[in-house]
């Protein structure tokens, strides 16, 4: 799997992840969906920034994209 197609699967993860808090919050707001999704979301958020780290090679651009959070995964793998 190149790189580019790592980063991509994370970030597209991280961002499925959050817009499922968001909705769970939005409608029913299951206390056992968001326990569930919080860490979830937080795990995803951090491998993105740490694979941008580590496969890019510290490229700055790219790393410094993966710390938006939400949908940064996926503009580190688009700048890759």
């Amino acid at each position: 799997m190149t790189p580019r197609r790592t980063l991509h699967l994370i970030g597209a993860i991280e961002l499925t992840t959050l817009l499922l808090m968001l909705v769970n919050l939005a409608t029913v707001h299951a206390e056992s969906v968001s326990s569930t999704l919080g860490p979830l979301h937080g795990l995803a958020y951090l491998t993105s920034v740490v694979a941008a780290v580590l496969l890019r090679n510290g490229s700055h651009r790219t790393w410094l994209l993966a710390l938006i959070p939400g949908f940064g995964g996926l503009l580190a793998a688009r700048s890759a």
